[in-house]
């Protein structure tokens, strides 16, 4: 959502009589005479005078950006967190990260809107960032206060209204010190967090996310169940997956513009770029040099290249729409069936050996490339690559995009013999065994997703349905769940833009009006 598209706070404020047309006025009026080139928002202004409750405040600002807001008083961060962002940076740009767990980043931001922050923050650190919304105010002082805790060697910061609950699943006394070594890590943030509980300002609409999910099984022994069926969903948006819980297979994507993949019996390279001039001109280099080639212009679109044409080698531009170059080494050199595929990233960004030397580590790049390159060092770094990958097995051959690597099926299989058995846990830990043999098989992410939403874990749940979409953005079922997640989550305008492509791909018209009605009421 834009700044542009924002609704006015002080609208939102007077609708919900939070505070008075006077004391808006006033305020507005002690903003446009402040000397300061940076004057204090109108939330955090008004909270700070005392005419509006600070998390009344927290709620409008969360109902204006469309996220969660986070009560700064209330939280406890592992210290040893703020390491992934400097803190000049943090400083800087007015973002904290309250907590990492696993590929997730969730950062308090006076702005969470700002996606040039977070597009950063999730190019230094490798992580999905999830944005919430903080006061202003009281997000300098925590900045100052938690990374001073952190200089002194503290383990961890509390805020000053922390709840007791809270230190007790800390292990913390009644009257804790923060410098008292703990084993335990804080609750992640979640919207989904019971009335009370600690770190974040919860609306009474999106508690108790996902606890209370019934999975089932079909005649085919595929999971059948949205999680959306327990979430207090209208009823009429409730739509069971196609035969088997597996939609009809979504037709194989075309390169970028439309072009099949060229002739010949050279070598297959993928060129991801977004920028058109690029790609021709790289297609036109290969081409005369004997190799074949396909094109993607966004980061879904080469993912799903890869699984239907396994391509002897990528050259793969760092910064896409979408899903971010990084990320699509990440996945494809994670993987036991495609990680043997040569990368070569070309970036105009980021430049200098150790940069090189940092993607080979961290994502499994074989080669670099600033730009602007020359023709003679893409066909050089091909050459490398390919004389590597001689010594290598050969890739297997292009398959139907809905086959499952054979080891990829035997997981699934046992994950739903497990869950038919009760053993959640285990079921989980097949489906995670499918998903590293065969990340790019959009069936185990969903079904992983929906027993995933089984046990609560609404972030791993929304991790793995973007991962399904990202693959077959066709997938109703999984679109709705996303959906709801987003919802349930407090992400509203993220929820909105999913609803908004569910609308365009609902199999039938009368699940496209409900939809749309939903979406409606949401706006």
């Amino acid at each position: 959502m834009s700044e542009d598209a924002k609704r006015p706070l002080g609208k939102i404020l007077l609708q919900k009589k939070l505070v008075s047309q006077a004391d808006l006025d006033a305020a507005l009026r002690a903003q446009k005479r402040s000397a300061d080139p940076h004057p204090q928002p109108l939330a955090s202004q008004l909270a700070e005078s005392g005419v509006l409750d600070e998390l009344e405040a927290l709620r409008a600002l969360s109902e204006q950006h469309g996220v969660p807001g986070i009560d700064l008083a209330q939280i406890a961060i592992l210290l040893e967190h703020l390491d992934l962002v400097p803190r000049e940076v943090s400083e800087s740009r007015l973002i904290l990260c309250v907590l990492a767990r696993g590929e997730r980043l969730f950062l308090a931001m006076a702005n969470p809107m700002d996606r040039r922050v977070i597009d950063e923050v999730e190019f230094v650190t490798g992580r999905k960032v999830y944005p919430y919304v903080a006061l202003t105010g009281a997000l300098r002082k925590t900045i100052v206060d938690a990374y001073d805790a952190l200089a002194k060697g503290d383990t961890y910061f509390l805020g000053p209204k922390v709840p007791a609950e809270t230190l007790r699943q800390l292990g913390l006394d009644s009257e804790p010190s923060p410098r008292e070594e703990l084993d335990h890590e804080p609750t992640p943030p979640s919207s989904a967090m019971a009335p009370g509980s600690p770190s974040f300002v919860v609306d009474e609409q999106i508690r108790d996310v996902g606890a209370r999910a019934e999975l089932a099984t079909d005649e085919f022994g595929n999971l059948t169940a949205d999680i959306s069926s327990v979430m207090a969903l209208p009823e009429e948006l409730k739509v069971a997956p196609g035969r088997g819980g597996v939609p009809a297979p979504a037709q194989p994507t075309p390169a970028a513009g439309g072009a099949p993949p060229t002739q010949g019996a050279g070598k297959l390279v993928l060129v991801v770029d977004d920028e058109e001039e690029i790609r021709k001109l790289l297609q036109r280099l290969l081409v005369g040099k004997g190799f074949r080639v396909i094109e993607a212009d966004r980061g879904q679109l080469a993912l799903r290249m890869v699984k239907e044409h396994m391509p002897d080698a990528i050259l793969l531009d760092a910064m896409l729409p979408e899903i971010h170059g990084f990320d699509i080494a990440r996945r494809i050199k994670g993987s036991e069936r495609y990680g043997k595929i040569p990368i070569i990233m070309i970036s105009a960004v980021y430049k200098g050996w150790r940069i090189a030397e940092d993607l080979k580590t961290s994502y499994g790049i074989d080669e670099y490339l600033e730009k602007p390159f020359k023709i003679t060092d893409v066909l050089a770094a091909l050459s490398r690559v390919f004389a590597v990958a001689a010594n290598a097995p050969p890739p297997e051959a292009p398959r139907d995009p809905e086959k499952l690597d054979a080891e990829a099926e035997r997981a699934l299989n046992e994950g739903i013999a497990a869950y038919k058995r009760g053993e959640l846990d285990v079921a989980i830990d097949h489906l995670r065994r499918g998903v590293d043999i065969d990340p790019l098989a959009y069936r185990l992410h969903f079904h992983l997703a929906l027993l995933y939403g089984k046990k609560g874990m609404i972030y791993e749940g929304i991790q793995e349905l973007e991962k399904a979409v990202d693959l077959n953005p066709k997938h109703f079922a999984a679109q709705k769940n996303l959906a709801v997640l987003y919802e349930k989550a407090g992400f509203k305008h993220k929820a909105v833009e999913v609803w908004t492509r569910c609308a365009q791909i609902a199999p039938d018209e009368e699940t496209r009006a409900s939809v749309k009605q939903h979406l409606l009421e949401l706006l």
